[in-house]
């Protein structure tokens, strides 16, 4: 969302109230967060240091079976925060690295010692499509030397299903059950919530399909958010049954039945699930974990000390292999900047967006004579469009110094996240990128007659100018919102200005397919949003290619440095989940509304644009 340019005397400083307040409570938060970490788990990271620094490489026997069970939520590049106080109480899904998993596989592919790659799926919760299709090639990449897949899991949910489908045999336990049901997005809406309390909610935006204003101004979505929704999500799902129906080798139309008449199958199943999902040719192995090990044993043998198959894990493997054959050293380089999460204004750790921070990560790159190329991987909704444009800046300023510029956009790419795509040479997207969502506004509420009318709390003053000291106490005076209006527009006509140049289209074409408006990857390529289809791997070919490099060259990922607080939170996070740690309301109803709130606090304080303005597009496909 995006809001006006302000007169410097009194504009700038509208929301400044409401803004602290927010930040003050988020501060809280963290200090709350740290503190209890501190206590809690310093014992505990000094043992598990201990023991990291004592932790042998894996063993290999003739044949091995790799283990590859990613935990949690794949994602671009992993969070250097700690959990959230939400997290404390309710639970935080840990996250695995996708560029981790994708290298473990293409290794371990072409490694003689390891002869088949096991999926455990079991605690997977969650992935955007296009990092789904980017683990899918590189399981078929797998299977393209000769060495089968096996996937297992207790319960298939649809993302960890999509990865099983691409395996050569499928296990579940006899109580487990596929869901594959489908894509839906529903969000709160607190119109009557804030009438009955007597907030106004003032709202400023250009393009009428940017909807992530409607909650606090409707009680449902609108026509245009339902339209445009259903236009992207039906492309999702449709690559998802295609996708899936191709890998398994069934009918799409009987994966579409399955979801579409789940209970008509469980009663032809007499209610079992399992029964339901081999009856679909969707599992071809039901039983408990020893029919897995039995199977695997089969293949790589047997381990006598613990009678488990021959079995090495991925992460040690990863870091055994890396250190075997480090990657090429000492010539040109592709630079890859992550770019995920929230867009924010000044500095920001790993796994979100910084203005000030992203920025410098660019400019790292720049700099470096070594780096040809750069590649931007973005996997962002948006946020500040202050903080967007400094990093678009940053990268037209790498092109003006003779640096091929490609940018790869991942499950998300939408408004500041695409804000930030337009200086670049090239966009590359996977049919499945969630992008476009090319509008902003702005928003401000004011608590005047909540404060006079239920609190008895009455503001009063006097003031040279409409735009002295505007605050949410008192009623948002006409001149300030004429100007927020007009800050709005002419903000809009920025954007299209940006996308216009960068798209060799008009303003008026550009505007055609903006308004706001989400686009699925396909059809952004369609409109001349998007050059190219393809993952990650093909938008740094792409770049190298462009900057003539040859064969011969290093990819770079420039990130953050983790600091010593972030390592040991990390170790004490992973300790504490591997002694049992549980919050006391993970998994429940309860927990789920407290990450809800926690995530409307969260989203809310980080918008510290200095002007007001953003480019926000609130979607989460993970």
């Amino acid at each position: 969302m995006v809001t006006a340019q302000r007169p410097k005397s009194g504009i700038r400083i509208l929301g400044a109230r409401l803004l602290k307040v927010l930040a003050r409570l988020w501060k809280l938060s963290n200090a709350i967060r740290v503190a209890t970490l501190n206590i809690l788990f310093f014992a505990l990271v000094i043992t598990l240091l201990v023991l990291a620094l004592r932790s042998d490489g894996p063993e290999f026997a003739d044949k091995n079976a790799l283990v590859l069970a990613p935990k949690g939520v794949i994602v671009e590049q992993l969070s250097a925060d700690g959990p959230s106080l939400s997290g404390l109480v309710a639970g935080t899904p840990p996250e695995t690295l996708l560029r981790d998993m994708v290298e473990t596989i293409e290794r371990a592919g072409e490694d003689d010692r390891i002869h088949v790659l096991v999926l455990d799926l079991s605690e997977l919760q969650g992935a955007g499509m296009s990092k789904l299709q980017e683990l899918g090639a590189a399981i078929r990449g797998f299977r393209g030397h000769g060495k089968p897949v096996i996937a297992t899991a207790d319960h298939y949910s649809q993302a960890a299903y999509y990865l099983a489908a691409h395996a050569d045999e499928i296990y579940m336990h006899q109580m487990g059950e596929v869901s594959i049901t489908g894509l839906a997005r529903y969000g709160m809406y607190f119109k009557d919530a804030l009438d009955r309390l007597e907030v106004q909610w003032h709202v400023f935006r250009v393009g009428k399909y940017k909807s992530a204003v409607e909650p606090y101004i409707a009680n449902g979505m609108s026509p245009e958010a339902r339209e445009a929704d259903l236009a992207w999500m039906g492309d999702l799902w449709q690559v998802w049954i295609d996708d899936v129906a191709a890998a398994r080798g069934v009918a799409a139309a009987d994966l579409l039945d399955y979801a579409n008449h789940f209970d008509e199958h469980i009663v032809r199943s007499g209610g079992d699930a399992a029964a339901a999902a081999v009856a679909m040719r969707l599992v071809d192995q039901i039983g408990g974990r020893d029919k897995l090990r039995d199977r695997v044993i089969e293949l790589v043998g047997e381990d006598k000390k613990t009678h488990d198959f021959h079995r090495v894990e991925a992460d040690a493997y990863l870091e055994l292999v890396r250190g075997e054959r480090p990657s090429h050293r000492g010539g040109d380089k592709v630079a890859v900047v992550v770019a995920r999460g929230t867009i924010v204004d000044g500095e920001a750790p790993a796994g979100s967006i910084g203005g000030d921070s992203t920025a410098k990560l660019i400019r790292k790159a720049r700099l470096d004579e070594k780096t040809k190329a750069l590649v931007l991987r973005v996997d962002s909704g948006g946020g500040s469009a202050f903080a967007s444009e400094v990093i678009r800046r940053e990268l037209e300023l790498a092109r003006a110094a003779g640096k091929t510029v490609v940018v790869s956009m991942g499950s998300v790419a939408a408004s500041g996240g695409y804000w930030i795509s337009t200086a670049s040479d090239e966009i590359w997207a996977s049919p499945s990128t969630i992008t476009g969502s090319i509008g902003i506004f702005g928003m401000f509420p004011t608590f005047d007659k909540s404060l006079a009318r239920q609190v008895g709390v009455h503001t009063d003053g006097v003031a040279t100018t409409p735009f002295a000291d505007p605050s949410p106490q008192r009623p948002l005076d006409p001149a300030i919102a004429r100007a927020m209006q007009s800050g709005i527009e002419h903000g809009y006509q920025e954007f299209l200005a940006h996308v216009a140049e960068a798209r060799g289209m008009t303003k008026e074409q550009v505007d055609a397919v903006a308004q706001g408006r989400v686009w699925s990857g396909q059809d952004a390529k369609e409109a001349g949003l998007v050059d190219q289809l393809g993952g990650l791997k093909d938008a740094i070919a792409s770049a190298a290619s462009r900057a003539q490099l040859g064969s011969e060259y290093e990819v770079d990922f420039v990130e953050p440095e983790l600091t010593l607080q972030d390592k040991l939170v990390k170790k004490a996070i992973g300790g504490a989940e591997a002694m049992g740690f549980s919050p006391p309301l993970a998994g429940t109803a309860y927990g789920e509304l407290v990450r809800f709130f926690d995530e409307q606090a969260r989203v809310l304080a980080s918008l510290d644009d200095p002007r007001g303005m953003y480019a926000y597009a609130m979607i989460d496909v993970d």
